[in-house]
């Protein structure tokens, strides 16, 4: 009973740091996402961190590429946010994205924290989490 209640009790003090994290990571994509909604490209950009910026050059140029390679982070018709991990010292945001159609999706959003704040350096698509056995 001591050894099971030391795990919990250890495991809760562990993810405190990532807790703390969580809200102004999950308002950081989620302000992303309104501003894709409203075509505020220019916006949208800010969210992004200084690598994607310098590999996008400008507003435009980033809102081609969402439209075009991620187009239910555009356009979605909701955004569900998942559980915030560490992977080899990053952060990673798991959200559920369903698009227009109603296709469920899984991404995952590399934060970074930079003097403005918490921004997201990559996004990754997963296997589709709709298709079953």
């Amino acid at each position: 009973m001591r050894l099971a209640l030391t795990v919990i009790v250890t495991s809760v003090v562990l993810s405190l740091p990532l807790a703390a994290q969580e809200a102004p990571i999950e308002n950081t994509i989620r302000s992303q996402i309104e501003a894709f909604l409203a075509d505020d490209f220019a916006r949208a950009f800010t969210f992004a961190s200084p690598n994607i910026k310098r590999l996008f050059g400008t507003p435009e140029n980033f809102g081609a590429m969402v439209k075009q390679g991620y187009p239910m982070v555009y356009r979605p018709a909701e955004v569900q946010m998942q559980e915030l991990r560490e992977i080899a010292g990053n952060l990673w945001q798991r959200v559920r994205i369903t698009d227009q159609a109603g296709k469920g999706w899984y991404l995952d959003y590399m934060m970074v924290e930079t003097p403005e704040g918490w921004q997201i350096n990559a996004v990754q698509l997963l296997p589709a989490p709709d298709v079953g056995v």
